[in-house]
């Protein structure tokens, strides 16, 4: 990820791994992991499924969260960094 995807010092941050899962359960963790954090959190979630670069940006649209980073790796696992907001 780029560095606009680091987390500031002092950041919470968690990992989700959706590896495998289909559509919705990679955006379920996603939500999961993220209703425990207060604003400032960080979420990675790692997901095989390429249906998440459409569904976690419009899930974090109407949620009031923010999509940080995303990228693919060569292995096809995608990254998607997310940054909990104050909602």
């Amino acid at each position: 990820m780029s560095d606009a995807g680091s987390p500031p010092p002092g950041a919470v941050r968690r990992e989700v791994d959706a590896k495998g899962l289909l559509c919705p359960l990679p955006v379920i963790r996603l939500q999961d992991a993220v209703a425990g954090l207060a604003a400032g959190g960080l979420v990675d979630l790692l997901a095989t499924d390429p249906g998440v670069l459409q569904d976690v940006p419009a899930w974090c649209a109407v949620h009031g969260h923010r999509v940080v980073a995303a990228r693919t790796t060569a292995g096809g696992c995608i990254r998607i960094r997310v940054e909990v907001c104050d909602t």
